[in-house]
């Protein structure tokens, strides 16, 4: 059971996310399907009663289908937003790094993720040449992870 529950004031969402980059390069997701075009990092909802690595380590393997090591705690992100329906989100999620071996590096565009079936897939952006690009969460273009080793706190209200 995913760490997510209602409220009468909106939903909350415990989630991890990760941090793959190589250089300048980011590994994200993307859905074409979507009705606002954007880039998201790898990870989802962590399960009650898994640890954190655990989370991040399922994710990686769920959406890349790649055994992967996990770095280090990277940073903790609070967002609030509003959904498409209207409905407040509070969301917590826990970034971790990944150091990019062999096979993440052989990603190609369009590699699908676990939710391929809806056209996600999953693209390295360069960082330097994304002018346009949407990335979400826009952290991944102020920081740069592999050099940076403090733990960061972001908080984004939408």
């Amino acid at each position: 059971m995913d760490c997510t529950f209602k409220t009468e004031m909106g939903n909350f969402n415990y989630r991890v996310g990760v941090i793959i980059s190589n250089g300048r390069k980011v590994l994200m997701a993307r859905n074409p399907n979507e009705e606002r075009a954007f880039y998201y990092s790898v990870g989802g909802r962590v399960r009650f009663g898994e640890s954190l690595e655990d989370a991040v380590l399922r994710e990686l393997k769920e959406e890349t289908d790649i055994d992967c090591e996990i770095g280090r705690l990277a940073c903790i992100h609070e967002n609030f937003f509003t959904d498409g329906d209207g409905v407040p989100f509070h969301e917590v999620s826990c970034f971790f790094t990944v150091k990019p071996n062999e096979k993440l590096l052989q990603i190609q565009n369009g590699h699908l993720t676990e939710g391929g079936a809806n056209g996600e897939y999953l693209e390295w952006i360069d960082l330097d040449n994304s002018d346009g690009v949407t990335i979400y969460p826009d952290f991944y273009r102020t920081v740069d992870f592999e050099k940076d080793t403090e733990v960061k706190h972001f908080i984004t209200r939408d």
